[in-house]
C-alpha cells in the first residue's frame, strides 16, 4: 500500500521544526552561576584587596562587567539567596533572616517575626525558569533554602543536586570547605551537559566560617590580614580558575555566561573563631548589617563577544538575575506579579543605565553578628537607615560618605521623614512582617552588648590577630545572652 502523498511532506515539515528547535537551543548561552559564601566587596584583588590572590577572578573581571555597587537581596545568607532565586525581596517572601533563625532572648527589645522556613514550593525558581525553556539544571554546593516537602532543590528546578557537608579537612587534594568536591561534580555535569544549553549553580561554602584551609596556603598568606582567610580565597579563585578552563576546554567560552558573586557581605566581626574573617574597608560593618559593607557584594559577568568588558558604577540588586538572565538566554520576559528585580541585559551589551529606581531593605532580626532589627532606602547617592526598636533614622550622602560616618538625619530631616515615609509605603506593599515587643526583655542585659559597644563601627587594625582583642568581651556577653534563648515556632 503507498504511503498518503502528504506523508513525505509532514515528515519534512517535522524535520525542520526538530531543526529549528536544536538550531534555537544551540544559539541559547549556557549559564554557570557560582555563589560565594560570606565573601566581601573588599575580598579580590580585582575590587583592590592587596593581600589575596585572585587572579582567575581577576581576568574574569577584565573580560566582563565589573560591578562596583551591586547588593545582595538582604545581608544575610537565606534571604539573599531566596531572592536571587525567585527575583522577589526577601519581605515579600517572608524569609529575612537565615533558617532556622536567631532565638529570641531577654536582651532583645522586639520579638522576630515567624519567618517561612523554607522556599514554598509554590515560588517559581531560576531553575525552574531554565528547565521551561529546555536547559539542564544542576546545583553543587550550598542550598540553604529549606528542605521541606516541595522545597528541595530537585523539588524547585533541579536535575541534579550534590549538596556535600559544608567542612571538609584540608589536603592534598580538598580544601576546608569541600570545594574541590564541590568543584569536580560541576566540571563532571558540564562535560555530560556541553551539548547544552545547560544551567549550573555553583554555590560554595568558601568563605563562610569556620575558616580552614591547606597548611601551604596558609603559611604563604603569613603576611595577610588573616591568613587562613586569604589561603581559603585562594582556594576558591583556584575552583573557579577550574570551572573556567573546563569550559574553555569544552569549546564553550563563546556560548557560555559567567556570573560570579556572593550571598551577603563579608564577615567582619568576631564569630565562631580566633580572629574576625575579613574586613569590608572602606565600607561600614559587614554580614549581618544593613551598612554597606554588609549590602555590597563582588559581582563579576562575563559572556566573550556578547557582553563588552566594562566597570558599572550604578547599583543593582540580586533581584535581578530573574530578568536579565532570561531575556540574554532568549526566554520571555517574566510577567508575573511579584517580581521586585529589573533586567540588565541591554546595560550589559553596553546599552544606557537602567532608570533611578530605590533599593529597600527590610530586616527586622537580630543576628549574631550584633545588628538589631532594622531596615533601609538607598535613593540615588542618598540612603536611609530606620532602627525599629525606637523609630531612630540615620541618614548618609554615600557619595561623599560611602563609610557611612557622618549621619545627616539631624541636619536634614525633611529628607529622612520623606524617605522614612516610602519606605513604610514600600513594607505594606509587599506585606513585610513586623516585630512585637518582647514581653521578657531585661534592657541590663541589651545595653553592654548594643548599646557600650557598636559592633559595626569598629575600625579593623593592621591584622585579624590584632582585631581581635576589640571583640572579645562583646563577643563573649552576646553568646551568654542568646544561651538558652528561646526558639520561634515555625509556620
Amino acid at each position: 500500500m503507498n504511503p498518503p502523498r502528504a506523508l513525505p511532506a509532514l515528515l519534512i515539515t517535522l524535520a525542520l521544526v526538530s531543526s529549528s528547535r536544536v538550531a534555537i537551543a544551540d544559539e541559547r548561552p549556557n549559564v554557570v552561576f557560582i555563589l560565594a559564601d560570606d565573601l566581601g566587596i573588599n575580598d579580590l584583588a580585582c575590587y583592590g584587596r592587596k593581600d589575596h590572590a585572585t587572579p582567575n577572578l581577576d581576568r574574569l573581571a577584565t573580560r566582563g562587567a565589573r560591578f562596583t555597587s551591586a547588593y545582595c537581596g538582604l545581608s544575610i545568607c537565606s534571604a539573599s539567596r531566596a531572592a536571587l532565586m525567585t527575583g522577589k525581596s526577601p519581605a515579600r517572601l517572608h524569609l529575612t533572616t537565615f533558617l532556622p533563625g536567631r532565638p529570641d532572648a531577654p536582651s532583645q527589645k522586639l520579638l522576630h517575626p515567624q519567618i517561612a522556613m523554607a522556599l514554598p514550593g509554590s515560588e517559581v525558581t531560576l531553575a525552574e525558569r531554565f528547565k521551561g525553556l529546555g536547559y539542564a539544571t544542576g546545583i553543587f554546593g550550598k542550598w540553604h533554602l529549606g528542605d521541606a516537602p516541595g522545597s528541595a532543590p530537585v523539588d524547585q528546578g533541579f536535575d541534579e543536586a550534590f549538596l556535600p557537608p559544608t567542612d571538609s579537612e584540608p589536603s592534598a587534594t580538598e580544601g576546608g570547605k569541600n570545594e574541590y568536591a564541590i568543584t569536580r561534580r560541576a566540571v563532571e555535569f558540564l562535560e555530560r551537559k556541553k551539548d547544552g544549553p545547560f544551567f549550573l549553580y555553583i554555590a560554595h561554602h568558601n568563605p563562610h566560617i569556620r575558616l580552614a584551609a591547606k597548611p601551604e596556603l596558609v603559611a604563604k598568606h603569613r603576611d595577610a590580614y588573616n591568613p587562613t582567610y586569604a589561603a581559603m580565597i585562594e582556594t576558591l579563585d583556584d575552583t573557579v580558575g577550574m570551572i573556567l578552563a573546563a569550559v574553555e576546554r569544552q569549546g564553550l567560552a563563546g556560548k557560555t555566561i559567567v556570573v560570579f558573586t556572593s550571598d551577603n557581605g563579608g564577615l567582619h566581626v568576631l564569630e565562631g573563631g580566633d580572629a574576625p574573617a575579613t574586613h569590608n574597608t572602606p565600607f561600614r560593618a559587614g554580614k549581618g548589617y544593613l551598612y554597606e559593607g554588609g549590602l555590597r557584594v563582588p559581582l563579576i559577568v562575563a559572556w566573550p563577544g556578547r557582553i563588552s568588558p566594562a566597570t558599572i558604577a550604578e547599583p543593582t540588586v540580586n533581584l535581578d538575575f530573574t530578568p536579565t538572565l532570561m531575556e540574554l538566554c532568549g526566554g520571555p520576559p517574566p510577567a508575573e506579579p511579584g517580581l521586585d528585580g529589573v533586567s540588565l541585559a541591554a546595560r550589559l551589551r553596553g546599552g544606557p543605565p537602567a532608570p533611578p529606581r530605590a533599593f529597600p531593605f527590610h530586616f527586622p532580626h537580630y543576628t549574631n553578628q550584633g545588628s538589631r532589627p532594622a531596615g533601609s532606602l538607598r535613593e540615588g547617592d542618598w540612603k536611609l537607615i530606620e532602627h525599629y526598636e525606637d523609630g531612630r533614622l540615620e541618614l548618609y550622602d554615600l557619595a561623599a560618605d560611602p563609610g557611612e560616618q557622618s549621619d545627616l538625619a539631624g541636619r536634614d530631616p525633611s529628607r529622612a521623614r520623606a524617605m522614612r515615609a516610602k519606605f513604610a509605603a514600600w513594607r505594606s506593599s509587599v506585606d513585610a512582617q513586623a516585630n512585637t515587643p518582647n514581653p521578657d526583655f531585661d534592657p541590663g542585659l541589651a545595653a553592654p552588648i548594643y548599646r557600650a559597644f557598636d559592633s559595626s563601627n569598629v575600625s579593623p587594625r593592621a591584622t585579624a590577630a590584632e582585631t581581635a582583642p576589640l571583640f572579645q568581651p562583646w563577643r563573649r556577653l552576646m553568646n551568654a545572652a542568646v544561651a538558652g534563648g528561646r526558639k520561634r515556632a515555625s509556620r
